[in-house]
């Protein structure tokens, strides 16, 4: 929304002159963020975790995810990149490889891009075929004895290129992931809170009949300041809860926060910025498809709001 935006710095001063103190104690703050960011999101979707960063949130959504199902093992996107945890680098492609390498309970699918990836705009069905990837790679799994526990993908992949994915591709990959007893996780961290413009959750652009089992948010949520959040199901939530060691984080979800986060809602709402967003990001898209006509070089552009990557290439055949 802006940097120091007078809305938000408003917010977290004030708030910060009266009390700032952990979640453990009651504050009306916490109740009345989660019932705003509620409003936002699928009905479905209505128990709340309040933390620090895009990070604790991944690194939560994996522990949901396993007491759960009971399972352990992940489905990742190649070239994904979840956060700087220890647990999100074993499911990060991207940094994994050039690490400790690939664990034995993470599978790596190919990212759905109809652009440089495996099947393209002219196969007869992407969708299919890329969802039918993660089907194998589940079946082939199970011959080994091993588990689905979760599904992990970000809702529109950043780091793997700017890739929108085929609508009705997550559909089909969560009925193969959801019969293998395992979870969908949406991964909103950079892509969420309107920066698509059409919707305020990137999980929307696939359609209205899907919906995640858990979301997971970070990076704009605060507009700087140190705040995410986790997502999810009153059932997934209550397997967590089971286990008789509660959720506690000391900072996550403290009344500053909750007072930012608030205010933050309050701007997008009032300034219109998931308009804004599609507008600007129709210009944006058509001054560069202006420069892909002048210059070879400029393989695809693609987008949806203010989420646009342009592909460079040596030859725009090959």
């Amino acid at each position: 929304v802006g940097h120091c935006h007078p809305d938000i710095v408003k917010a977290a001063h004030e708030q910060n002159q009266l009390l700032n103190t952990n979640s453990r104690y009651l504050h009306d703050n916490l109740v009345d963020y989660a019932a705003r960011l509620s409003q936002t999101l699928p009905e479905k979707l209505r128990i709340f975790y309040f933390l620090n960063s895009g990070s604790e949130a991944n690194d939560l959504a994996l522990r949901l995810a396993r007491q759960y199902t009971k399972h352990e093992d992940v489905v990742v996107l190649d070239h994904a990149y979840h956060g700087h945890l220890t647990s999100l680098i074993d499911i990060s492609p991207y940094k994994f490889r050039n690490l400790e390498g690939q664990k034995e309970w993470v599978h790596v699918a190919p990212i759905p891009d109809t652009y440089r990836g495996l099947y393209r705009e002219d196969h007869e069905d992407p969708v299919t075929a890329y969802a039918d990837e993660v089907k194998n790679i589940i079946e082939h799994a199970r011959k080994r004895g091993r588990k689905i526990a979760a599904f992990f993908v970000e809702s529109l992949p950043s780091v793997g290129g700017q890739i929108i994915p085929p609508a009705g591709y997550f559909q089909k990959v969560a009925e193969h992931v959801h019969k293998a007893g395992g979870v969908f996780i949406a991964d909103e961290i950079q892509v969420g809170f309107g920066r698509v413009g059409k919707h305020f959750w990137a999980f929307q652009l696939q359609g209205e009949d899907f919906i995640p089992d858990i979301v997971t948010m970070g990076k704009p949520i605060g507009n700087g300041h140190p705040l995410a959040c986790v997502a999810t199901t009153k059932e997934i939530a209550e397997a967590f809860t089971a286990t008789g060691v509660e959720y506690f984080n000391t900072f996550g979800g403290n009344p500053v926060s909750c007072a930012i986060g608030l205010a933050v809602l309050d701007v997008i709402e009032k300034e219109h910025l998931q308009a804004y967003a599609t507008e600007v990001g129709n210009f944006l898209m058509k001054l560069l498809k202006e420069q892909q006509i002048k210059h070879p070089i400029i393989g695809d552009v693609r987008g949806c709001g203010l989420f646009i990557g342009v592909d460079l290439v040596k030859d725009q055949e090959e």
